[in-house]
């Protein structure tokens, strides 16, 4: 393979599915870190899904209704929800945007019912209200409502993966397969998000590849919301300003995991550096065949380990500390070296870069249940062959349908956990298990440690911060903090502001007269501050002879 011209280094993460437990602390101590403000209650930036499940938002895989993504069109990459002129002509009105009621109507408990009601006959009761408008609430919706039910009738046939699966699959799921699957942003090689801001505000960080919103910038358009197929960008209804997961960049600029993999308690989260080439992104997005999109991005993937690999990133600004991380890399390891990771929903031509290793335990249990030796790997192999586990609604979450990358890396899965068994308990060692399936006993036993019992600094490589400049970050603040939210002011300058006239605001080189209205040229303006009244300066180009 040709040495790159240009190589980019990118903050990517890999989950384990087979030691999540459901357990929601990730979402927990993500959402006290990040969304515990005003406007954003109903905002996840990580939850946690049982599969077979709706998701959350509810059906946000369904992008006949959502229409999030790119799709090709005569054979052009395109965004799915249409050009710039489709979604100009529905900038004030988006059809495709979930409603509250997608995700969920969040609501908190009237304790101070419990606590100051007078001594009674009758038990006092916290009803529960709405966090947006302090009405009354019936809950009938959450955020993980459907929490441990998967297959169940009731929720199983709104599942849209499921509906691309065979009858004989759905069938079987209910007494063969449950399992969990934390989400996040996906930053994105090639994120539709950003491509959809009419503002420019959401941007992808050249150094890292994180996937950020400019508060300064947003408008709150909230075209980025209906172009992410993902569903993982929000809207904060108090400060009219869309908000994402920022990948915990503060912790990460000082070398730190994000908060999810801090506390994740099954230890299922690896983060760490992958080059690629971003001159191969748009035509591996491009694939004619949604099946081939996944090893189109194995494509884009460069060998840290490679000499001239390492020749050229350095040359191309990245610093040398971020290439040795990513010649440790663990994300590296488990997606180009293993081959056990996969991408999520590759057919939205997204890139994404959060990775996940399919699940095998269940299908142990299952072997185990009917009196077999579920570690025996003739016994494994067959179940994986036989579709006792629903292989192809894994391939319809992480291989596009495809299922034979699917089986190879539950293969490998099977192949370590009979091989490790003959280890552990002290057999002779059978060099075929691992061959059988494209390793080498000693790659087994790394990818074992690797799975089951990596350290802290082996799950976790992360470089510290550098810019394109050379100058450090200044990584003792973040753009979410001060009052009332990102990018906002303080409450009564809030307040003084939503009263005022629209205020431009100077472009970059333009001084700040002309972009007053002082002079010629256009400047920028804030539309969450005008009453609706009259025409503002510089909202449309200045007519002929007509100064801006």
């Amino acid at each position: 393979m040709p040495v790159p011209r240009r190589v980019l280094a990118q903050i990517a993460m890999v989950m384990n599915l087979d030691k999540c437990i459901g357990c929601h602390t990730c979402s927990v101590t993500c959402k006290q870190t990040w969304t515990n403000r005003p406007g954003t209650e109903y905002v996840w930036f990580n939850n946690v899904e049982t599969r077979p499940g709706q998701g959350y938002p509810r059906g946000y895989e369904d992008q006949d209704r959502w229409r999030g993504g790119w799709q090709l069109r005569r054979g052009r990459l395109v965004p799915r929800a249409g050009g710039r002129f489709a979604r100009l002509a529905r900038i004030f009105a988006n059809p495709d945007l979930p409603e509250l009621d997608d995700y969920y109507q969040p609501w908190t408990y009237d304790y101070e019912t419990l606590t100051s009601a007078p001594l009674g006959d009758d038990v006092p009761t916290a009803r529960p209200h709405s966090l947006i408008d302090g009405r009354p609430q019936a809950v009938t919706w959450g955020p993980n409502w459907d929490d441990d039910l998967g297959g169940g009738p009731a929720h199983v046939a709104d599942d849209p993966v499921l509906r691309k699966v065979g009858d004989d699959v759905r069938l079987e799921y209910e007494n063969s397969f449950m399992f969990y699957l934390p989400r996040i942003c996906e930053h994105c090689l090639n994120p539709s998000c950003v491509a959809a801001c009419p503002s420019g505000a959401m941007y992808k960080r050249l150094e890292d590849g994180i996937v950020l919103v400019d508060q300064d910038r947003c408008r709150g358009w909230r075209m980025c919301v209906s172009g992410c197929p993902y569903k993982k960008v929000y809207f904060n209804h108090n400060t009219g300003k869309a908000e994402k997961c920022t990948l915990c960049y503060p912790r990460i600029e000082a070398g730190e995991p994000t908060v999810c993999s801090e506390t994740c308690v099954g230890r299922l989260r690896y983060l760490g550096v992958i080059l690629y080439d971003p001159d191969r992104v748009g035509e591996a997005a491009s694939v004619e065949d949604e099946k081939d999109l996944y090893p189109a991005q194995l494509g884009c993937f460069l060998d840290p380990n490679d000499p001239e690999v390492a020749a050229a990133a350095e040359a191309s600004g990245v610093p040398h500390d971020w290439v040795t991380a990513a010649q440790r890399s663990p994300v590296h390891a488990l997606i180009s070296r293993y081959k056990v990771a996969l991408p999520l929903h590759p057919e939205y031509r997204t890139m994404p870069m959060v990775w996940y290793i399919p699940p095998l335990s269940p299908i142990v249990d299952a072997l185990a249940g009917t009196g077999n030796d579920g570690e025996d790997a003739d016994n494994l192999f067959g179940a994986i062959d036989s579709l006792r586990i629903p292989v192809s609604y894994l391939a319809e979450l992480f291989t596009a349908g495809d299922q034979a990358p699917v089986r190879d890396t539950l293969r490998k899965l099977a192949a370590m956990r009979s091989h490790m068994r003959r280890v552990n308990l002290g057999e002779a060692e059978d060099p075929e298990i691992a061959r059988s399936v494209g390793m080498e006993p000693a790659e087994i036993e790394r990818m074992y440690r690797l799975l089951a019992i990596a350290k802290y600094e082996d799950r976790y490589v992360i470089p510290t911060a550098y810019t394109a400049s050379g100058h450090s970050h200044d990584i003792d603040s973040c753009s979410l903090d001060g009052l009332g939210g990102p990018g906002m002011l303080d409450d009564g300058a809030l307040a003084d502001a939503f009263h005022a006239p629209p205020v431009p605001t100077p472009r970059a080189g333009v001084p700040a007269a002309r972009a007053a209205g002082g002079g010629p040229g256009p400047g920028r303006i804030n539309l969450l501050n005008w009453n609706g009244d009259g025409r503002p300066s510089g909202l449309f180009p200045p007519r002929t002879g007509e100064e801006a």
